[in-house]
């Protein structure tokens, strides 16, 4: 600092002498930012890289919807075959009942044994997302319960006359109780259908008219929701 003028002494110094300062500081500050801009590329390098265990995770659930939307195509299309079996067999067994009449036993044993079949389809079920499974669970409840229906009906035949058709009735009230869990699961797979982009499916029982259970909404196949 100079004395006389109260300035920095490089402001007094000579013209040669101050050029070389100035020259000396400008070269200083462009050092610093070449030092700092590396640095500021590898924090914003940093921070805009994913996480390890979140790139893991994301991959994780990626490879989750994938595999289930190839459960819900091949349980809606399980789904079909099985309600064009079981459909006919819930029919028989409600109009025989509500007609005070009973099958013949070749005819029960058929049913028995294409019953066997449907319940083993659903059986050693795959992991799914929780929406695919619930459907699934749901399906194979209704076969289930339609089982012990037509088990009931072979009952009813093994049994004597008297009280025959009180059995019946109950056969067909267990035959009614697998139609409406089966549109409750039906009804459920339509949705996950539509979630996962496939459109509305309707796998609903062609069994005509039954209490309490939920029929399709009347949407075209495979149209949005």
């Amino acid at each position: 600092m100079s004395r006389r003028t109260g300035r920095p002494s490089y402001l007094v110094a000579p013209p040669e002498k101050r050029q070389r300062t100035r020259t000396w500081i400008v070269a200083a500050a462009a050092a610093a930012v070449l030092v700092a801009a590396p640095a500021g590329g590898l924090v914003g390098h940093a921070v805009g890289r994913p996480d390890p265990t979140e790139a893991s995770v994301a991959k994780m659930r990626q490879a989750d919807a994938e595999r289930d939307a190839q459960q819900i195509v091949e349980l809606t299309e399980l789904a079909h075959r099985t309600g064009e079996e079981l459909a006919p067999i819930i029919r028989a067994v409600r109009q025989d009942a509500e007609a005070g009449r009973t099958p013949e036993r070749a005819q029960v044993d058929k049913w028995q044994q294409t019953m066997q079949r449907l319940i083993a389809q659903f059986a050693d079920p795959p992991s799914g997302m929780t929406a695919t499974n619930v459907a699934r669970g749901g399906l194979r409840s209704a076969v289930d319960q339609a089982a012990v229906a037509v088990d009931s009906v072979a009952l009813a035949l093994a049994g004597p006359t008297t009280g025959r058709a009180e059995r019946m009735q109950l056969a067909a009230r267990q035959a009614t109780l697998a139609v409406t869990t089966w549109s409750v699961a039906a009804t459920q797979l339509d949705q996950v259908n539509i979630d996962a982009g496939q459109g509305h499916q309707h796998v609903h029982l062609d069994v005509g008219e039954v209490e309490g259970a939920l029929g399709p909404d009347g949407s075209a196949e495979g149209a949005g929701g």
